[in-house]
């Protein structure tokens, strides 16, 4: 068996046994046997409810949202050729909590089940339309950087706007714990929004393997080896936006995941950015299952959100590889 079946291979039984641990960790000790009993409909009916609508969704979208994130942001780093890219870097995480902000604040939350999710995935797809115009129909890596941290800019300045004008302090506490990220107290609605729309970002990411393969060799390589640099931008970027922007609608803002699994899985795979993307999606997937199975053991009471404890851990990494690059800088 090669070294990269082996390392997809024992990602693959990590994530599974990270999902099964999701599944039987909550506020009530229900046990392994009793709960999977339950997650097949047989038992106390009460006890099914729990397996089937609350503990079943989120292990769901732990699995997919980390699995979004981590894909993300290997394909971002493949395409800008910088480790320190992450999914949010084309401001569609921003576009989209921008646009469940406003969800909230208007109150179209409160009145519609799905007004939230939709108007984030509404605010992403915007992202998308503005970043593309913004770079330019033949704008490099840097167009596309600055559009992104431009439209980042906007969106948090808008965000914070919506919080110093709202006249509802409630609703000003709901869209600050909404922005910390968490999958708590999540449905099966949630997962069957989230889902066709990483389907279709997985599907324009799919076929990019290879000419990220010869993008590794710089862009005038690639175009020569007959990539089509702009079809290759446009299927990054709808791909990315559309990932990113199902997991920030469904989970709220998760941060550093795209930026740290591809890093600490790039050695294992080597430096092909196709293998690297199927290995950061199950990378990505047992980070968010892991850390959201640690947000109920840490604080079982006190409700700490997921995306708290990804950006605790996410940070420290992140200067820890500002660092490393300074020492191996000439």
């Amino acid at each position: 068996m090669s070294r990269f079946a082996q390392v997809m291979a024992g990602l693959g039984l990590l994530v599974a046994v990270l999902f099964l641990g999701s599944l039987v960790t909550g506020a009530a000790a229900l046990g392994v046997v009793p709960s999977l009993q339950a997650l097949f409909g047989q038992g106390d009916p009460l006890l099914v409810m729990v397996m089937q609508e609350l503990r079943l969704p989120r292990a769901l979208l732990g699995l997919m949202v980390g699995a979004a994130l981590g894909l993300a942001g290997a394909a971002m780093q493949g395409f800008l050729r910088n480790p320190l890219a992450e999914p949010g870097l084309i401001g569609t995480s921003g576009a989209a909590a921008l646009g469940a902000v406003l969800a909230i604040q208007t109150g179209l939350a409160a009145a519609y089940p799905l007004g939230l999710p939709l108007a984030a995935l509404a605010g992403a797809g915007i992202s998308v339309a503005l970043v593309m115009v913004l770079a330019g129909p033949r704008g490099g890596s840097l167009a596309l950087i600055l559009a992104g941290i431009a439209l980042s800019a906007l969106a948090g300045a808008a965000t914070s706007l919506v919080l110093n004008l709202s006249p509802n302090p409630f609703a000003a506490n709901e869209i600050i714990f909404w922005m910390m990220g968490s999958l708590a107290d999540r449905s099966m609605l949630h997962v069957q929004i989230a889902a066709p729309v990483m389907a279709l970002g997985l599907l324009l990411l799919w076929p990019t393997g290879r000419a990220l393969r010869a993008l590794t060799l710089g862009e005038d390589a690639a175009a020569s080896a007959g990539i089509d640099l702009g079809r290759l931008r446009l299927l990054l970027i709808g791909g990315t936006a559309a990932l990113v922007g199902a997991a920030t609608a469904v989970a709220g803002t998760v941060g550093f995941v795209g930026l740290i699994v591809p890093h600490l899985l790039r050695r294992a795979v080597g430096g092909d950015p196709a293998r690297l993307m199927l290995a950061s999606a199950l990378g990505g997937a047992a980070v968010v299952l892991a850390a959201d199975i640690a947000v109920r053991h840490i604080l079982p009471g006190r409700d700490l959100k997921l995306g708290v404890l990804t950006a605790l851990v996410g940070a420290p990494f992140f200067l820890h590889l500002i660092l490393r690059l300074r020492r191996d800088a000439p």
